[in-house]
């Protein structure tokens, strides 16, 4: 069971435990973000705008692959573009806003394990025992995430937007802004998307979400994960698989997950309906002999009489 003192707080001492849990998760991220507005050059330059280069590894790597099999619409982002600011204050509100996009996923584990240490007083130990390892595999697939949107679908997406025209008389200039916007969407969109295994696993302790359910609907799941693998990567059946089957093995993951959650409430409640059919057992035993025993004393007291 829970403990005792987390138990018998009131409203306003959760709140204050809350507060506190707050104020330490946003100052982590605002350190982070400070580290990340100190060291702009690395954080723009190297990071930010590295996937639009041609020497960024997954440029480099989709380029050698295209030799190899005779691909050249793989290889991508050969000719980078310039981007431009319009607005007095732009790079500095951008650099403002990538530094805190820095912050929140540098931070996002010691936040999270701030939310882990306010939900799990008010769990049972059974619960606690198997949601050992929250906080590791969901800081994991968030780091997963976040790699697989900034070395897959980051430079996909500027390939293909940054060259995209649909008429030779339009000229393109990108800004500065729409640029980093669609890198951190991506970028933290896809660490959001890796979670995928984790709220399978919550619904399923809710019974909100069933094996069966999420095979009904896989043919659903399929067509929307295309769908979007379509939408943000370059017209070619290869960056659409690249795309799209990590997404299609969460999804397998998931389902995995919510036979093992529903597999583990079946014993339960197994392993608490044995107590009740003992004792029902036992009771019919003794309403059997206590029936035996009756006419055995009717004849002892005929044969008395």
């Amino acid at each position: 069971m829970a403990k005792t003192k987390e138990s018998e707080m009131s409203f306003l001492d959760h709140l204050e435990v809350m507060r506190w849990h707050l104020l330490r998760s946003i100052l982590a991220v605002v350190i982070m973000a400070l580290v990340a507005f100190v060291f702009k050059e690395i954080v723009f330059d190297k990071i930010i705008l590295a996937p639009k280069e041609p020497h960024f590894p997954t440029n480099r790597w989709l380029c050698q692959l295209g030799e190899i099999l005779g691909l050249e619409r793989i290889c991508i982002n050969q000719n980078p573009f310039s981007l431009q600011t319009v607005k007095m204050a732009e790079q500095f509100s951008m650099h403002i806003i990538v530094s805190m996009v820095a912050g929140v996923v540098v931070a996002f584990p010691y936040v999270f394990f701030e939310i882990w240490r306010f939900i799990i007083p008010a769990l049972y130990d059974k619960e606690k025992q198997t949601a050992n390892g929250a906080v590791f595999f969901t800081s994991l697939l968030f780091i997963l995430g976040v790699a697989f949107g900034y070395y897959i679908i980051s430079p996909l997406s500027v390939n293909f937007l940054g060259n995209y025209k649909v008429s030779e008389s339009v000229i393109s200039a990108p800004t500065l802004r729409s640029y980093v916007q669609t890198i951190t969407s991506v970028v933290l969109a896809s660490g959001l998307v890796f979670q995928l295994p984790i709220l399978i696993y919550f619904l399923s302790k809710v019974g909100l979400v069933t094996p069966s359910f999420l095979k009904r609907y896989r043919r659903h799941s399929l067509i929307l994960i295309v769908t979007l693998s379509a939408i943000i990567t370059p017209p070619d059946v290869f960056s659409q698989v690249l795309v799209a089957l990590p997404l299609m093995v969460l999804y397998e993951i998931g389902i995995s997950i919510s036979k093992r959650i529903v597999r583990q409430q079946d014993e339960a409640m197994a392993e608490a309906d044995k107590p009740k059919s003992k004792k029902k057992k036992e009771t019919t035993e003794e309403k059997v002999s206590t029936k035996k025993q009756k006419p055995s004393s009717e004849t002892e007291e005929e044969k008395s009489d």
